[in-house]
């Protein structure tokens, strides 16, 4: 019986063991992950399948620009051949007579080159591809940064939005409980009541739509973030960012480093090349080419007679363009249209960067202005709200003055997230404008 015992007691504890350690493991798989902005960015930036199309786009600009590069220098291959024609009656002559025997055998390093001003204009146009791609990367960097920037602090603004209704909900909860009481002490008509459960079941109705709307906001950044949306995070609280720098220095910053307008001229110099490579078509190119090796009816370093087998030879080739039916006019006229909007497009983009600089900066800076007030507003409507109950609770206010001090502060504290959030996005919006973000 002891022996049974111990042995029942031990399967137990090893199966509670056993139990806790499942526990343990399933609470760990499933704590939230604390992200960071700058963690949300990384992870954005490695899930957003158009960032990630920008960064390819930029790699294989780099590697046209290598390629265009490599072909003005030579290249050599190993050329191997057998030829054989047919021969003469009883003769080894060969009857056909674009060959040299009946049987020619043709093992010979080759190296050509080709010398023109198209390779030239080729390098110039990669190179101003390349740079176009790259800007064009920073570019879609800077908005996805400010997406991300949009959505970590609109997630950050809908949770406080549900504590804010939460708390609503529960002084709308009370206050019904209050004018019940007064009802019952006769101190307070009945439509008090009515009203405060009015008010109740409104707050009701904001908190699922809190809920809802945190929840959206949850997944939509949660998309960027993760493999599954769904997965459970948490957002690290950011304080409120200052220190807005003055407008000479975003000035300063923004004719700098705006990638738009890097990327406009970028554009530009790639059509100026385009240009000088449809131009080039009318000029000759020059052509070399060297080879060494085996040329000969035996496939051997040295022949019947002793003779060497192996020599080289040297060949220049120059084709000058006569005609072609003006294909390299129009060619010619396609690129210069084509340099044109190019140009048009610099100038807008040196306009656009002029009206938003203005407009982000002054945005920023009303922004930043409202958040002292809008905290100022939440403290004052508590304030009010806390002596109209006392007023309301000695008889000397209204059912309506209370409900309406509730409703004051709901909407003070939802401006104030409001706030935060518009001044989080104008100065991300200013940053990827100056290129500091």
């Amino acid at each position: 019986m002891g022996v049974n015992y111990r042995a029942g007691f031990v399967a137990v504890m090893a199966g509670l063991l056993s139990v806790c350690g499942l526990y343990a493991q399933q609470t760990a798989v499933t704590a939230p992950v604390t992200i960071t902005l700058d963690e949300a960015i990384r992870r954005a930036e490695a899930n957003e399948p158009a960032f990630a199309a920008s960064v390819a786009d930029s790699k294989v600009a780099a590697l046209d620009r290598s390629i265009a590069r490599a072909a003005l220098l030579p290249n050599a291959v190993y050329h191997n051949q057998y030829l054989y024609t047919q021969g003469g009656t009883g003769t080894t002559t060969p009857r056909f007579i674009a060959n040299n025997a009946v049987h020619e055998y043709t093992s010979q390093g080759v190296v050509n080159e080709t010398v023109g001003l198209a390779g030239v204009a080729e390098i110039k146009r990669a190179d101003a591809a390349a740079a176009f791609a790259e800007a064009q990367l920073e570019v879609a960097r800077r908005g996805l940064v400010a997406t991300v920037v949009g959505l970590y602090y609109g997630l950050l603004s809908a949770d406080q939005k549900l504590q804010v209704a939460t708390r609503a909900a529960g002084e709308a909860d009370a206050f019904v409980d209050l004018t019940q009481k007064r009802e019952a002490a006769r101190e307070a008509a009945h439509a008090d009541v009515i009203k405060a459960q009015l008010e109740q079941q409104q707050r009701r109705r904001d908190l699922e739509d809190a809920k809802v709307a945190a929840e959206r906001a949850r997944l939509e950044l949660g998309v960027l973030l993760f493999p599954d949306p769904r997965t459970q995070y948490v957002l690290q609280e950011a304080p409120i960012r200052d220190g807005l720098p003055t407008r000479a220095e975003v000035e300063a910053a923004a004719s700098a480093n705006n990638p738009d307008i890097k990327s406009a001229f970028a554009a530009l110099r790639q059509s100026d090349a385009e240009v000088l490579a449809a131009r080039a078509a009318y000029l000759p190119d020059l052509g070399v080419s060297a080879m060494y090796g085996i040329d000969a009816p035996q496939f051997a370093v040295r022949g019947p007679d002793g003779l060497h087998n192996l020599g080289y030879s040297a060949m220049v080739t120059v084709d000058i363009p006569v005609w072609d039916w003006l294909s390299t006019q129009h060619k010619v006229r396609q690129s210069e249209i084509r340099r044109d909007a190019a140009r048009v497009a610099l100038t807008a983009a040196q306009r656009r960067l002029i009206a938003e600089l203005d407009e982000y900066y002054s945005e920023a800076v009303a922004a930043h202005n409202q958040l002292a007030s809008l905290d100022q507003s939440v403290q004052t409507a508590a304030d009010s709200l806390r002596l109209t109950k006392m007023r309301y609770t000695g008889g000397e206010a209204t059912v309506l003055e209370v409900v309406d001090a509730q409703n004051a502060l709901t909407l003070a504290e939802n401006a104030r997230e409001d706030g935060r959030v518009r001044y989080e996005m104008a100065l991300a919006n200013l940053q990827t404008l100056t290129g500091t973000l």
